[in-house]
């Protein structure tokens, strides 16, 4: 679907200004230092603009788009025999993710529910939608694939429309000799982004009120700006207005950070536009001054509006939430300061000065809670273009009891991951993941595998395959294998610049391969099989050279574990909607997850708070979630022990220098070089 030319951005002619020479004249709150911190994307200016973009109802509308369904026709999508994701017609009706399907369809007869693509064991790694997918859980594996896809080209809609801004202001970048930096995107999941607009507004100002142009320097950059030439603002009624605080009103003559604000609104407005015309999805947004606040913006008008929260309606729009709701402030901390305080609400705590926070709270915990509720936040919006990792997982339900079953999923993990590293480009840019990965369950016991994915040849599926394989009988020879509950692959340590020819430090063994055989085989690992003889005479061969390469803890491990969101690594019997918030597709923290949202704005299905991270969840993904927790010990667990035996080699080699003569500094020991020699850097 074509989009019409009305929809580019369109020049403002500024209204005349008074006299700039009358001494007399107010001056604004913000100076020229403000303006230049907001070209480069600065998280210290108060004109900042971040904007947060979340997709409607995204699974449902995938499906609805796909099936050309009209948009006033009910449908859910189904997994098995819950429902992941409602559209909205379908919701008046009482139909929730906390029913099932046939429920459902008692509840609104005419609902139309679409079960999501699976893989199918025994037909190889090729996802399809099937009639029988919801009966067939014990065969079947969710293929998040279709959803994938076209998060990809909504993410392509959404950079098109900022390039043809930032193409709109390059007069003004010509004339100013200002470089306009290109916006900051981060895609939080599957459904949302974040944008940091802040150098794209800057030149949007430049270019509609040239007073803005002129070039301070020294003390005149801490000048005050002149007044905005216009005494109001024109908002669409598409834009929800956060309501002022009590002691702002709208006749209060807007500053240029609501002028900022009303062009980052201005810019989403096209982007989702965009997105409408040419993909026929609808989306939410917030815009405000950091990212916690956007996010928590575009929840409040949903569907397919905008919320904007101007700097002088801060304290109004997060007086109305529990800080109990906020990241971070929802499990431990969230209980400790509601029994401290007696109180979960934002505007009560508010009223608590900082002193008395630090006598009851230590000092950084009684810092960052009072920025905090007061909508203080200066994460940047992180630009994520590389994959760390990728996995993907089966679930069974009754359990698998053979290596000939275990083999079919293995081929299906083994397509997933290689079809998702063709479609996200991976391979194509020359990147591949320098380790592969298997982790099996058997009753509480999840133990995991790693080998290096051999870089002379190029990676294809039957690779992966065979190389899961390879893994899979590894973990049979150790025994207790049977019954396994769940099984999944993965891979990580992705490189860049990869080519199949190898230059002379390909032929060392460094990196994974060494800490892969620097590690000892512990506790239920225990195995005799051939392949583990050949790494301990491999491991011999190299001694001398591999405690240059070797660190103590494998961030591989680390990656595939963190790399268990939905909307990156295909999990199965997820709920992929709520968990593809849980964390960014590569593992960062610093991504807000779910953040507070006002107690009319909560979802009613979610029934479940995991009591260790704060974060809520539907009933049923509870056993998913308290395996997560379950990995990441056993990965702390792995972490210790990889750091035992290199404390171990280290307490030898000081016990062998202090058995006899002490070793000398100079010469061939690790002390200070010889005059004239300069010590090589390895690793």
């Amino acid at each position: 679907m074509s989009r019409s030319s009305s929809s580019s951005p369109q020049p403002f002619v500024p209204s005349s200004l008074p006299d700039d020479d009358d001494s007399t004249k107010r001056r604004s709150h913000f100076t020229y230092r403000h303006l230049q911190l907001l070209r480069q994307n600065s998280t210290s200016t108060p004109l900042r603009v971040i904007a947060h973009i979340d997709l409607d109802a995204f699974y449902a509308q995938c499906e609805m788009v796909r099936l050309g369904t009209p948009r006033t026709t009910p449908l859910a999508v189904q997994q098995w025999d819950s429902l992941i994701a409602i559209n909205y017609a379908a919701r008046p009706f009482g139909v929730s993710r906390m029913i099932s399907a046939a429920e459902a369809k008692k509840r609104c007869p005419e609902l139309i529910t679409q079960h999501v693509a699976t893989f199918r064991e025994g037909e190889g790694g090729k996802w399809a939608y099937r009639d029988d997918a919801a009966t067939s859980i014990k065969t079947d594996k969710v293929s998040l694939d279709p959803y994938r896809a076209e998060s990809r080209k909504i993410l392509g809609v959404i950079k098109e429309e900022l390039a043809r801004w930032k193409e709109s202001v390059a007069d003004v970048e010509r004339a100013s000799q200002a470089q306009v930096q290109p916006a900051k995107l981060e895609r939080a999941s599957i459904d949302e982004v974040f944008i940091d607009l802040s150098s794209l507004v800057f030149g949007v100002l430049l270019q509609r009120y040239p007073e803005l142009q002129r070039d301070p320097s020294g003390d005149d950059r801490i000048a005050a700006l002149p007044l905005p030439p216009t005494t109001a603002l024109e908002w669409t009624a598409e834009d929800g207005l956060v309501d002022l605080d009590e002691n702002e009103t709208e006749e209060d003559d807007p500053d240029w950070d609501d002028f900022a604000m009303s062009i980052g609104s201005e810019i989403i407005r096209s982007i989702r536009k965009a997105v409408w015309e040419e993909l026929s999805y609808t989306c939410s947004a917030g815009i405000a001054r950091n990212k916690m606040m956007a996010k928590l913006g575009s929840a409040c008008n949903k569907p397919n509006k905008q919320t904007i929260v101007r700097n002088r309606a801060v304290q109004q729009f997060l007086g109305g939430f529990k800080f109990t709701k906020i990241r971070m402030l929802g499990g431990k901390l969230g209980d400790q300061v509601t029994a401290l305080f007696g109180t979960e609400q934002v505007s009560e705590l508010l009223k608590v000065p900082i002193e008395q926070l630090k006598a009851k709270l230590d000092d950084d915990t009684a810092t960052w809670l009072y920025g905090i509720i007061r909508g203080e936040d200066t994460s940047e919006v992180n630009p994520r273009t590389q994959i760390k990792s990728m996995l993907s997982a089966k679930s069974f339900r009754p359990s698998i009891n053979s290596a000939e079953q275990a083999e079919k999923w293995l081929r299906i993990f083994a397509a997933d991951i290689y079809g998702r590293l063709v479609q996200d480009g991976v391979l194509e840019n020359r990147r591949r993941p320098r380790t592969i990965t298997l982790h099996h369950r058997y009753g509480e016991q999840v133990r995991s595998r790693q080998i290096p994915i051999p870089g002379g040849k190029p990676i294809d599926e039957m690779l992966l395959f065979e190389l899961a394989k390879t893994l899979l009988g590894q973990v049979i020879a150790d025994g207790r294998v049977w019954p396994c509950a769940n099984l999944s692959l993965s891979v990580g340590g992705f490189e860049d610049g990869v080519t199949n020819n190898r230059a002379i430090d390909g032929f060392l063994i460094r990196g994974e391969e060494a800490r892969f055989m620097n590690t000892p085989v512990r506790g239920p690992d225990i195995s005799n099989n051939l392949e583990d003889r050949k790494r301990g005479e491999k491991r011999r061969k190299v001694e001398g050279i591999e405690r240059f390469f070797t660190k103590s803890t494998n961030p591989d491990i680390e990656s595939g574990m963190n790399a268990m969101s939905a909307s990156q690594q295909g999990l199965d019997d997820l709920k992929p909607e709520e968990l593809a918030r849980l964390s960014n597709e590569d593992g960062d923290d610093k991504v807000l997850g779910e953040q507070a949202i006002p107690d009319c704005l909560l979802d009613p299905d979610i029934t479940w708070t995991c009591n260790r991270c704060g974060k809520t969840f539907s009933e049923f993904e509870k056993t998913e979630h308290e395996d997560w927790h379950f990995a990441k010990d056993l990965e702390s667990q792995e972490r210790q022990a990889a750091r035992a035996p290199q404390s171990i080699q280290s307490f030898a080699s000081r016990s062998l220098n202090t058995s006899g003569k002490q070793k000398p500094s100079g010469g061939r020991g690790r002390g200070r070089p010889e005059k004239g020699q300069t010590r090589l850097t390895f690793g």
